[in-house]
């Protein structure tokens, strides 16, 4: 079983699988946005970069699976956003969770614009993808009782818990 997972970083199937997975995640955004009319938050938009890396380091491992650069860069961009993903889905959780007492500082209230580095505004670049016009506090969709934010939460950590049961066998395989 463990030489089976293992061996998967090496395989282009499993890469493609990931990099659907995320472009499936993204294409669900955007239905929200657009088709359902949700518009995202500021914590929405980082998730989105967050699915982003996690689709883009995929696309570069799926390209060349047996190169170990292109593998390193999968590898990065999948636990990286995976951990960063989660960690602001976690945040948008308790953001969600907290009854709003004021704004800012003292509230559940969040950013209304992305603080991307100065040298990549994406919500300049690209804002029918990366520009929030939505509210955090906002839980306008859930399904089985359980919030957007929630499900994004789930998927993160399943992408994290994967992504380190794979590396861990993937490394176990690679020292014998």
């Amino acid at each position: 079983m463990f030489a089976t997972l293992g061996a998967l970083p090496r395989q282009r199937a499993p890469w493609a699988l990931l990099f659907l997975s995320a472009v499936a995640l993204m294409v669900a955004a955007l239905v929200f946005q657009y088709a359902m009319d949700l518009g995202p938050c500021v914590m929405c938009i980082y998730i989105r970069v967050a699915v982003c890396a996690i689709a883009l380091g995929a696309l570069v491992a799926l390209l060349a699976p047996q190169n170990p650069v292109c593998q390193g860069i999968g590898w990065l961009g999948w636990l990286v956003g995976a951990g960063w993903g989660a960690k602001i889905a976690w945040q948008l959780v308790q953001k969600q969770s907290t009854p709003p007492e004021g704004f800012g500082l003292f509230g559940a209230s969040c950013d209304f614009i992305p603080d991307f580095p100065s040298w990549l505004p994406l919500h300049h670049w690209l804002p029918s993808l990366f520009e929030p016009t939505g509210d955090c506090t906002d839980k306008a969709w859930e399904f089985l009782g359980v919030t957007m934010a929630q499900w994004t939460l789930v998927a993160f950590v399943l992408y994290l818990v994967v992504g380190l049961l794979v590396g861990a066998a993937a490394l176990r395989t690679a020292k014998r």
